[in-house]
């Protein structure tokens, strides 16, 4: 299993625009072949720092996420609107009972 977790800091003006973005690609990413789960939420700490948390059955199944053209076009509309690069780590781990 991979597990994707990314984030980016938006400023005031641009947080309500990103959050309609990021629900509709959210929305989009959960129908893909592999897709285990995506969700988007806001951090209770930094309310305009966004985090993405997704599950995908591999790195294929990522790998032809990124290559969605939505996809490609959220990220770069994403990222016009952040105050900073957005960041993504990803993370290849044993499912339960894999290991």
């Amino acid at each position: 299993m991979v597990i994707v977790i990314g984030d980016v800091l938006l400023s005031d003006d641009t947080l309500d625009e990103a959050l309609l973005l990021s629900r509709a690609h959210v929305d989009r990413s959960r129908v893909e072949p592999g897709c285990v789960s995506h969700d988007v939420h806001v951090d209770t700490e930094i309310p305009n720092r966004i985090v993405f948390v997704e599950r995908w059955a591999d790195r294929e199944a990522l790998a032809e996420h990124f290559e969605v053209p939505a996809a490609i076009d959220f990220a770069r509309a994403l990222t016009a609107l952040a105050c900073e690069r957005p960041r993504v780590d990803i993370y290849t781990v044993a499912a339960k009972g894999d290991a």
